[in-house]
């Protein structure tokens, strides 16, 4: 007869990838029950916006599967926001899990559009999430968001937030006139800042998202003082001066003792929607370069689309008025990292060691290099890269055997765009359109195809 602790064994091979444990040691293994032939059990995250949730989902059936006398596995994915430890200990919002400040060194960014769309997509895949918008000389959220309904204050200054499309929100823009200015000192600055915390229901939330304003100032002071954060997410677009800039705000943040959770690439290249072109208007690649160099989280790059300002300026932004656009699906890979770096901090994950990237370029088409952060280099070919997808259109999940075709991928193909999946792997963007595919850094590492590595795979397996 099947025991528990076997199902429970079979499941320490499945690991979270971001935090380096596997789910029985992190405690994300639920209500297990044996019935027969039958194993039920719940898989509880850390974050609803997993970026590999289905991917632990299949690897713990195949896990239990393999156990003698289990036909059957049933599954249920659930997820439970931990707090960041600091907060916890604070009588000033105790009901809010995570606080992230999305900041940037300079105006003109897309600061607020990127604060906005990740406060959505948490919220649409499940996440409690209020959005606060303290940029009190440019506040924008009200408009981006389409807020119908303003904030209700009750007695004793009280004040229930605005809600739209299930994020709570509140703004300087409420109570101030469109064409009136806010002149401030560095004390007002102070306690609005701390009305808009204390003095707002906010109730239970996973995340609040922060939208500061640019540069480095009161605001920011003021924020880091009053309320322990979880960390700060950074956004700039790709050119120099708007990566130099930004780097004061992470200057200013590390000072302040506040982690950088990562920093996004806004406006990355623009793709004409007639003739499907792609131009660098304000460069690409700025700032992943950045995060590789100086070691921070890269969150993830968001395209440069007229659409997204379209929809932001008819307050219904681009994830619920394009879900389908890249621009959306981009917003949805940036908050899916963001969430996972936030779980990472509060679990105390690690890499363990594990291969890493510190560079990756093309130096020539159809070829990919990658520089590892243990100094070792390795060279692929485009080629060899796309056949090596694992995703389901290219491998049969039941068999593994390969679905796609050798003889369709072009010895020139070659990778468009790549994009960070949490911390553990890489999504190529391919130039034949194809982009479903997850590679590991640990399966990367594996197909390096130098002299070095091929010696020590065969030695491995003789």
């Amino acid at each position: 007869m099947t025991t528990e602790a076997q199902i429970l064994e079979a499941l320490k091979k499945v690991h979270d990838p971001d935090l380096g444990k596997n789910i029985v040691e992190l405690g994300f293994v639920k209500n297990l029950k044996i019935e027969n032939e039958t194993v039920s059990f719940t898989i509880e995250l850390t974050t609803p916006a997993c970026p590999v949730k289905d991917k632990l989902k299949e690897e713990a059936k195949q896990a239990v599967l393999a156990v003698d006398g289990i036909k059957n596995v049933n599954v249920e994915m659930t997820a439970k926001v931990r707090p960041t430890l600091s907060q916890q200990k604070t009588n000033l919002l105790p009901q809010v899990k995570n606080i992230i400040p999305v900041a940037s060194g300079k105006g003109g960014v897309g600061k607020s559009t990127v604060s906005a769309n990740l406060a959505l997509v948490l919220v649409k895949m499940g996440a409690k999430v209020g959005l606060l918008d303290v940029d009190v000389y440019g506040p924008s959220i009200p408009l981006i968001m389409g807020v119908q309904k303003p904030p209700q204050v009750l007695e004793g200054n009280r004040i229930i937030p605005a809600e739209e499309h299930g994020v709570k929100i509140m703004s300087m823009g409420f109570f101030i006139h469109p064409n009136e200015a806010v002149v401030w000192r560095g004390p007002m600055l102070h306690k609005t800042v701390e009305q808009f915390l204390g003095n707002v229901e906010w109730g239970e939330l996973d995340y609040l998202i922060v939208d500061l304003p640019p540069g480095t100032g009161d605001v920011q002071l003021s924020l880091c003082q009053i309320i322990p954060l979880t960390g700060a997410a950074i956004v700039s677009t790709p050119q120099d001066v708007a990566l130099q800039v930004a780097e004061k705000a992470i200057v200013m943040f590390n000072k302040l003792n506040t982690p950088i959770l990562g920093l996004i690439e806004n406006m990355s290249g623009f793709v004409c929607r007639h003739c499907g072109e792609r131009e660098e208007i304000f460069g690409a690649g700025g700032v992943r370069e950045y995060s590789l160099r100086h070691e921070i989280p890269f969150l993830g790059a968001i395209p440069l689309d007229t659409r997204v300002r379209e929809n932001s300026d008819s307050g219904e932004p681009t994830v619920i008025a394009d879900p389908d656009s890249p621009s959306a699906q981009a917003f949805m890979l940036v908050a899916q990292n963001l969430a996972a770096q936030v779980s990472i901090r509060n679990m105390g994950g690690s890499t363990g060691g594990r291969p890493a990237p510190k560079e990756i370029t093309q130096p020539e088409i159809g070829k990919v290099r990658i520089l590892w952060k243990d100094g070792h280099e390795s060279v692929y070919s485009g080629q060899q890269l796309r056949l090596a997808c694992q995703c389901a259109v290219c491998v049969d999940e039941a068999t593994g055997k390969q679905k796609l075709n050798p003889e369709k991928i072009q010895p020139n193909i070659f990778p468009v765009s790549t994009q960070p999946v949490g911390q553990y792997a890489i999504r190529f963007h391919w130039s034949d359109g194809h982009s479903t595919g997850i590679y590991a850094f640990d399966y990367l590492r594996a197909l390096c195809p130098c002299e070095k590595c091929s010696s020590a795979e065969k030695v491995k397996t003789s």
